[in-house]
């Protein structure tokens, strides 16, 4: 969960850093106008999503690894319970068949 939260921090922080860049640009060109609401939010989303790629790598490898490693766990633990299942549906037929 550590890594989840860390990542997706990290995505927001670098979202909201590209939105005021992108405002602060807007502000310099235009000399203080009013700044629209829509394309800047645009901009800054594709901007952070194209930074994230390399500047997020190595906590988005460290989330996948910590996805990877529950599913297993989970996949094991789902084996175990059906192999209990199998064993005992098996023993049950078993004592069917003695009496």
């Amino acid at each position: 969960m550590k890594e989840f939260t860390v990542y997706t921090l990290s995505r927001i922080g670098l979202f909201v850093a590209a939105y005021a860049i992108v405002i602060g640009v807007y502000l310099l060109v235009t000399g203080g106008d009013s700044v629209p609401l829509l394309w800047p939010v645009i901009v800054a989303a594709l901007v952070s999503s194209v930074a994230s790629v390399t500047m997020l790598r190595s906590q988005r490898a460290r989330f996948a690894a910590s996805v990877e490693q529950r599913a297993r766990r989970a996949a094991a633990r789902n084996d175990a319970h059906r192999e209990a299942v199998r064993r005992s549906e098996a023993s049950e037929a078993e004592g069917k068949r003695e009496a």
